[in-house]
């Protein structure tokens, strides 16, 4: 079986992805991007993502998914530790009050359902609508870990990979320091 065949509407009772996971790791393939693939249990959470990973090197990655106001949306990659403040973030990448898009936002922008949030989400979106901010920390060498559209299966590339995949989808990202919550 291919892999994400078994990714359908008809078999999971949830919209069909408009790219599967098969056919991006053939773009990074098509794009002399050097890439391994992991599968495991499906991961929907960064605590699930430490208790099941086992020891896979490198940076290991959350993704947000927001907006404003003004219906701007944004992808934000950060360190999966990374408690990242909203407020602050809102001022850094120059957007109004961010909020978390909803299930059907993600579905129509990024063309993922939710838990499958990832860099390469951006390969559906033909539109350029969403803005890609990735925090400097996590382009600090060594392997970077990100879904394949789904969750149960990891991708490991280098940063600089990452980077050129994302712009030839048409996303220049930007690398910013993501402000952290303070704790407490």
């Amino acid at each position: 079986m291919a892999v994400g065949s078994h990714y359908s509407a008809a078999t999971m009772n949830e919209p069909a992805l408009p790219t599967s996971p098969q056919q991006l790791l053939d773009r990074l393939t098509a794009l002399g991007i050097e890439h391994h693939v992991v599968r495991h249990p499906p991961l929907f959470t960064v605590e699930d993502s430490k208790a099941l990973r086992g020891e896979l090197p490198g940076h290991h990655i959350k993704n947000l998914f927001v907006r404003d106001r003004r219906e701007t949306m944004f992808l934000v990659v950060a360190q999966e530790d990374r408690r990242v403040d909203l407020k602050a973030l809102a001022s850094v990448i120059g957007a109004g009050k961010l909020s978390f898009g909803s299930a059907e936002r993600l579905m129509k922008y990024l063309g993922v359902l939710p838990g499958a949030v990832t860099p390469f989400a951006v390969v559906n979106d033909t539109d350029a609508a969403v803005s890609v901010f990735i925090d400097r920390s996590v382009m600090g060498g060594g392997a970077i870990h990100c879904h394949p559209l789904v969750n149960d299966m990891t991708v490991a590339l280098q940063g600089e990979d990452l980077l050129r995949f994302l712009r030839a989808t048409g996303h220049e990202p930007k690398l910013i320091d993501i402000p952290e919550r303070p704790t407490g």
